[in-house]
């Protein structure tokens, strides 16, 4: 690779790596050149040679297949082919394009297994999808293409009408012209992605913007303020994380379908990886071996401590992640890292600040599969393709809740400390646009085939995975926000779950001849505690802290952090070791699993939401 001449741009302008404006005006690339460089320089003179990493091309259907089963929805083709509970009320709650991306994976394994001659019954999906709405006595229609709707808002049951209700994607009161506007200061999630971008490109509006506009600057979007409280990553109980992973996959690829990318998820071929050790070693392995040390840990140990290194010296040190360190002097660290660190002989003071930096992104590029992941990896890459910003944006934060915890963990203290690292630019002369270009190559040149893609289109790519990685910076506190549409979902699912879980618990009971002894028992159980706690007032419990109860009169005013505050306030006992920034209020069964409240959540908004909830405050470690 010619790197000099890679290195100029299209106009010969020179590079100001001082500016203040981060963007990737003049197409000016010095900074991730240097940095591939240096890259194959310390592959180069690396001890143990990384193998490649080898990604297997699907066979014709299989990747519609293995899009199924990850959606959970394996059940809709093959032997296991049923309508099992599960995967009718999940199948309720899409959204029109989301329903659309499920139909066209099922067609594709439908033809695939029909030119394989498999012998077991393959169900059109389309039936599927109407079968389980006319058992709840509505039918979507889905023959008016350019208007987004879905059968939940248009023909509620009285039945429905008396519970919560919720967004399941759509908003009729809201013009492509309208969102077009909000789209520069705040991201909508309440309606869904893909639905906002059908939405857009069946109006003129859509086809006017779309591929348009300045593409240097990135927009100030902002996180819109939410009375029912802001869905974090970490504030939803695993099961309920694990419908968030479906909706966020079939979201994903309905997204991808509507604006014209194609969606693959990569599959790499399974190589001999180190089980032990710091440098090579798969993060499902260093955190078991870490955890043992420092249990609850979710980050590996090493890496925790190389950041750290970095940020005793001073942040402040120009060309900070840019200068490459000593490459004899990082093989060698790199080494007695691997004897001394697990043993705590390990010497830090002769670490220098560069050379710390270095192996912070040997690390993250020795690591035996993409931090990003091999299935998402091209995903990520992809982004850059997207028309919008505001998409690109979109098509992130799904990406980010699609990733393993433990990747995701892991890339969320690299990207807080490299917004530190950006905080001190005045004096580091690391703009984002700089830390964004150093970077990328460490995250997207991924052991051979990543390199390749370099080679046939190396710019583009850089250029695009540049702006990518500034995105993940720029906008991390978004990217690691649940999308509201999402999180009804998942309230609709379990809402639904439970009206069919009580009907089927009713026939055996009465099948038992129990029903009525039963029903009598758990009126004589309920009564007392519904005649304890008065309309518009909730029972708070607080079983670690001195006051373990409080009735809480609802207002229009009243927010989760006041409910804290007034347990805290109750000077006594454990709660004197307690800060307020370590408990948290918990909302509880009902139609969530578990859910950490943020301090802002008006609390009479969410209880409409979720009148059956049990209200908790606790830590998170608890």
């Amino acid at each position: 690779m010619n790197h000099e001449n890679s290195k100029k741009t299209p106009d010969g302008a020179p590079f100001d790596r001082s500016g203040s404006q981060d963007s990737l005006d003049e197409l000016s690339m010095d900074d991730y050149w240097k940095e591939l460089e240096n890259i194959h320089e310390t592959r180069g003179n690396n001890h143990e040679e990384q193998k490649a990493l080898v990604v297997k091309e699907p066979d014709e259907g299989e990747l519609e297949e293995e899009w199924l089963k990850e959606a959970g929805l394996s059940n809709l083709f093959g032997e296991s082919t049923g309508d099992s509970l599960e995967s009718m009320v999940f199948l309720s709650t899409l959204t029109r394009t989301q329903k659309a991306a499920v139909e066209k994976r099922v067609e594709t394994v439908t033809q695939t297994m029909r030119k394989k001659n498999k012998q077991y019954q393959i169900p059109d999906v389309r039936d599927i999808f109407r079968l389980q709405s006319d058992s709840k006595g509505k039918v979507c229609d889905g023959s008016e293409p350019s208007t987004v709707r879905t059968c939940e808002n248009k023909n509620e049951t009285q039945d429905e009408a008396k519970g919560p209700k919720f967004s399941l994607g759509i908003d009729e009161q809201t013009s492509p012209l309208e969102d077009m506007r909000l789209s520069e200061t705040a991201i909508n999630l309440e309606i869904s992605f893909s639905e906002q971008a059908a939405n857009l490109k069946d109006s003129s509006v859509g086809k006017m913007c779309k591929g348009g506009g300045d593409d240097t600057l990135l927009p100030n979007f902002r996180l819109p303020k939410d009375k029912t409280g802001t869905t974090k990553i970490g504030d939803l109980a695993p099961q309920d994380m694990k419908k968030v992973y479906s909706l966020a996959l079939i979201e994903l690829t309905a997204l991808y379908d509507i604006l014209g990318t194609e969606f693959k998820q990569q599959k790499a071929a399974k190589i001999k990886t180190k089980d032990s050790g710091l440098f090579g070693v798969p993060l499902s392995v260093l955190l078991e071996q870490d955890q043992k040390k420092v249990p609850g840990t979710k980050t590996p140990l090493i890496f925790q401590r190389l950041i750290s290194q970095i940020e005793e010296a001073t942040l402040e040190t120009e060309g900070l992640l840019r200068i490459p360190g000593v490459a004899a002097r990082v093989k060698s660290l790199c080494q007695e890292l691997e004897a001394k660190f697990y043993e705590g002989t390990f010497n830090w003071e002769n670490v220098k600040q560069h050379d710390a930096a270095s192996l912070l992104k040997l690390f993250i590029r020795e690591l035996p599969q993409p931090l990003l992941t091999v299935e998402y990896l091209k995903a990520f890459q992809d982004v850059q393709n997207l028309p919008m910003k505001k998409q690109q944006l979109q098509a992130l934060n799904l990406l980010v809740l699609l990733l393993p915890e433990a990747n995701r963990d892991t890339l969320k203290v690299l990207l807080e400390f490299l917004q530190r690292v950006i905080d001190h630019r005045d004096k580091n002369k690391m703009t984002l646009k700089n830390v964004a270009m150093v970077m990328a190559p460490n995250l997207f040149t991924f052991h051979g085939f990543g390199s390749k893609t370099i080679e046939q289109s190396k710019f583009v790519m850089a250029a695009g995975t540049a702006n990518v990685m500034r995105f993940m910076i720029q906008y991390q506190k978004l990217l690691w926000t649940i999308p509201k549409f999402i999180v009804n979902q998942v309230r609709k699912q379990n809402a639904e779950s439970q009206k069919k879980e009580k009907k089927d618990k009713a026939v055996k009971k009465l099948l038992k001849k129990m029903a009525y002894d039963r029903e009598k028992h758990e009126k004589q159980d309920k009564t007392p505690n519904d005649a304890d706690v008065p309309q518009g007032v909730i029972r708070v419990q607080a079983p670690h802290l001195s006051k373990v109860s409080m009735a809480i009169q609802l207002t229009e005013e009243l927010k989760a952090g006041d409910v804290v505050a007034r347990f805290l306030s109750q000077k006594s006992g454990n709660v004197q070791t307690l800060k307020k920034e370590e408990v948290f209020l918990y909302e509880i069964g009902g139609n969530i699993g578990e859910r950490c409240l943020d301090d802002d959540t008006y609390m009479k908004d969410l209880y409409q939401l979720n009148p059956n909830a049990e209200w908790v405050i606790k830590s998170k470690n608890s």
